[in-house]
């Protein structure tokens, strides 16, 4: 059931980037410097997505996904429409990996070792689904910066949340 449930807050978390990033009012803001900030929200949209397709998608899934870390904060001007189909494509990877895995995998070793030590793969999932969380505000209030009239993009809706049966 917690896989589940992780699996479940993941997806949640890149629908709300995917309108997130539908939600700029072209193509050139998502990719918009703004003073002390060095990431636009396209960088970390593509970050995430590449960060969940290698760690999730290839490595718990075995999808075969091959990530380039620098690319994806190096790229730029990337149409809105491209961000959210890599994030769709994101969503395929996550469910696939995580659907019907057993809450026996939480606890079992990670894959990889990471940062030069073994942990398990429920906390690194719990770090994964941290991260998406961190960045989504970031683009969040990157997008409202740029754009003041911006409405908010309905992140972290609790209806999405998996329902007690």
């Amino acid at each position: 059931m917690i896989t589940t449930a992780i699996r479940a807050v993941l997806v949640r978390e890149l629908r709300a980037l995917q309108r997130e990033v539908a939600a700029y009012p072209d193509d050139e803001l998502p990719w918009r410097l703004v003073p002390g900030i060095s990431n636009p929200a396209g960088s970390l949209t593509l970050h995430l997505a590449g960060n969940l397709q290698h760690f999730v998608g290839a490595v718990l899934g075995g999808s075969g996904y091959l990530r380039d870390r620098d690319l994806e904060f190096s790229r730029r001007d990337v149409p809105r429409h491209e961000l959210v189909a890599e994030v769709e494509r994101t969503i395929g990877a996550v469910e696939v990996a995580l659907e019907g895995a057993a809450d026996a995998l939480l606890a079992a070793e990670y894959p990889l070792p990471l940062a030069g030590r073994r942990v398990a793969t429920g906390t690194f999932l719990m770090h994964l689904v941290s991260h998406l969380g961190y960045h989504l505000g970031q683009v969040d209030y990157h997008r409202r910066m740029l754009d003041p009239s911006a409405k908010a993009a309905g992140t972290l809706p609790l209806d999405q949340l998996p329902a007690i049966a």
